[in-house]
Parts: structure tokens; sequence; C-alpha cells
């Protein structure tokens, strides 16, 4: 009998643990975004969380290109950018705070993408040297304000130990974190975290009205 409880104590845990990774994620409500049907997508600026400075407009340049290949007219980056700096707004964090009404009017998208960039770069670790980029968005109906869709992503890049002991995994994140100064890998990140958000089946962005043989399948279960 003792035997008996204690197998039954092991199994237990293990039994849970396998159910819980058969959970399937729930598909995105598109319900916001198939009403709104938006044409046009402005993207402002990204604000910027991480510590390197330039990762707002290196991102920025990343985005353009996968939303008009999703089906939606972009609204180029740089004259917006320079629109919002003329109107008195030199920051993304006070770009981010313009009116929805003011953005409809002087610039007539039908939505608004804002980004947040949480990590970005390299980061360097006692064993391993890590280029990352983590970010998280929101697309805004520009007329009601409502939400139409977020998603966020993440992706690195590590130099691992490539084996040696701890001296040798050491060595390779100094050698790894040189290279890195040459070899930027942001750009690469940034168009796998791109293509995470975008087109992931689950909850990703769904094809807009210049993509219309396209319909994902979480977005058809909406319907």
């Amino acid at each position: 009998m003792k035997e008996k409880i204690n197998l039954k104590f092991w199994l237990l845990p293990v039994l849970a643990l396998l159910l819980s990774g058969c959970v399937t994620q729930q598909p995105y409500d598109y319900t916001a975004i198939n009403n709104s049907k938006p044409r046009s997508i402005v993207i402002l600026p990204p604000i910027n969380n991480s510590v390197e400075i330039n990762a707002t407009y290196a991102y920025l340049s990343t985005l353009t290109r996968p939303l008009a290949e999703r089906g939606y007219y972009v609204f180029p980056v740089s004259l917006i950018d320079n629109l919002m700096k003329s109107n008195g707004l030199p920051t993304p964090v006070e770009m981010h705070s313009a009116p929805l009404n003011k953005i409809n009017e002087i610039i007539g998208a039908d939505a608004v993408l804002y980004v947040i960039i949480e990590e970005w770069g390299q980061s360097y670790r006692l064993t391993s040297s890590v280029s990352v980029v983590n970010v998280n968005m929101k697309l805004v109906d520009v007329k009601s304000g409502e939400l139409l869709w977020e998603g966020s992503g993440s992706a690195e890049q590590g130099s691992g130990d490539g084996g040696g002991g701890l001296f040798g995994a050491i060595v390779g994140a100094i050698v790894t974190q040189i290279m890195s100064e040459a070899i930027d890998n942001t750009p690469t990140l940034s168009r796998r975290v791109n293509d995470q958000m975008f087109h992931n089946v689950v909850n990703g962005l769904p094809p807009g009205p210049y993509k219309p043989n396209e319909v994902s399948a979480a977005q058809t279960k909406s319907m």
C-alpha cells in the first residue's frame, strides 16, 4: 500500500504537467479589425526602452515592407517622422501622445501602429554574448480609438560556449562581443520578430485589403 501511495504522489504532478502542455492557445479575437477594415497605416517612431540609442530608427526601418506585404498601405515613415517633428513633437514619446483626431485630420490614415522597444542590441553575460530584439505593438483605429490588434515578439542570438568549459565559454562570449561590433545581428532578429507577429497563424495581423486572396485561419474563426 505504501508503494502505491508513493507512486501516485509522483504521477500526479507529471500528469498535470503533461496536461498543461496540451492546452492550445486561444485564437485572437479579430472582431474589431474585421469591423474597422483599415486600409492605410501610419507607423509612429517606436518608443525605445532599451539602452541602445539607435534602436528607434533601426527598427522603424524594418516595418514598412512586412506591413505592405501583409496587404496594407503604409505612409512613408520618414515623412511622418518629419511631419511630427515640424509640428512640435520631437520625440517618439511625444508623438505617441498626439491626439488621434489630429492624425486623422492631417494625415488621413485609417489606423496608427504604436511600437515599444523593450530590449535591443548586445547583452554581455558571464559565459555568453547575446543579441536580442524584444518589442510590443498595437494597432489603433484613428477615428474611434479602438484597439484593433496587438502583438509582441522576441528573438535572440547567443554565442554559446563552443566547448572548452567555463574558460572557453568566457572567451567565446568575448570574441562574439567583439565580432558583433562589426556584424550587427539586430536587422536579422528584427525581421524574425516581425515575422512572428505579423504571420502567426493563431494571433498574427490579418491580411489587409491589398492582399484579398489570403485569409488567416484565426481570422476565419472569428467571422
